[in-house]
């Protein structure tokens, strides 16, 4: 049974988020990628592939090499997901905070 990938799934390892986090500055190729990680270069490249699956990253040709990219947009679905929590936290810290400056006076 072959399992649809997800964004959630993707970030879910910390060397794909560390791959993000170095895309997000400047395209790379994967041995440039690989060359940043103590890990095997298949590893990495399965990393790759997985991101890309996902659409966090896309690839472009250029000669010989390919350059991954970091795709943006597709952030956005896991943001759009995490900004209900995000709102929720807020509110209840809001309410922390008016509390406090309330007993301390």
């Amino acid at each position: 049974m072959n399992l649809r990938r997800d964004v959630f799934q993707a970030i879910a390892d910390p060397t794909r988020r560390a791959i993000l986090l170095l895309l997000a500055s400047q395209s790379l190729t994967a041995g440039a990628i690989a060359a940043n990680f103590d890990t095997a270069r298949p590893t990495v490249s399965r990393h790759l592939q997985i991101l890309t699956e996902c659409e966090l990253l896309t690839q472009e040709q250029k000669g010989r090499e390919v350059f991954y990219h970091f795709n943006p947009e597709k952030m956005k679905e896991i943001a759009d997901f995490i900004e209900p929590f995000r709102q929720l936290w807020d509110e209840r810290f809001n309410k922390l905070e008016a509390l406090m400056k309330q007993y301390q006076s």
